[in-house]
């Protein structure tokens, strides 16, 4: 059985190709229809694991407040993002799971603050978190095709 942070990167694999194969422009289309856009779906999913596996940890997270603030759960589309912007997101899509697998396996991970989430998981733990964090990033995949084919 794969780990949680394996089934992680291969969904951070497909979005990465979302990232190389479309435009700056392309990336910042909202369709009608829609509230956000393909680069925001992919950094929300960024900032929501660093949210779920460090922040519940009491944890620093390797991602700043800016970002944050730009793409957590109940934010929108805002403005378009840069060039460099899109560079960091995919940077942050794989050097986020680095990080994580480097603190699991150095047993970085002591505490966790009970979450519940917005679609009625209520998560307990580290592991928990892991695991539901796979699901949301499925989900956004699934916003991210549907926006892909209304572009």
């Amino acid at each position: 059985m794969q780990s949680p942070i394996e089934i992680t990167r291969t969904n951070r694999r497909l979005l990465e190709k979302i990232l190389e194969n479309h435009s700056l422009a392309q990336l910042n289309k909202v369709p009608e229809g829609f509230k956000n856009n393909l680069i925001w779906n992919i950094a929300h999913v960024v900032v929501t694991q660093q949210l779920l596996i460090y922040k519940m940890s009491g944890l620093p997270m390797i991602i700043d407040d800016e970002m944050v603030q730009l793409y957590k759960k109940g934010t929108k589309t805002e403005r378009p993002v840069t060039e460099s912007e899109v560079l960091k997101v995919k940077e942050l899509l794989f050097t986020t799971l680095d990080n994580t697998e480097k603190d699991l396996e150095a047993g970085v991970f002591k505490t966790f603050q009970e979450y519940p989430t917005s679609t009625g998981f209520t998560l307990t733990s580290l592991e928990d978190a892991l695991h539901f964090n796979n699901f949301h990033e499925g989900i956004h995949l699934g916003y991210v095709l549907a926006l892909k084919k209304a572009l």
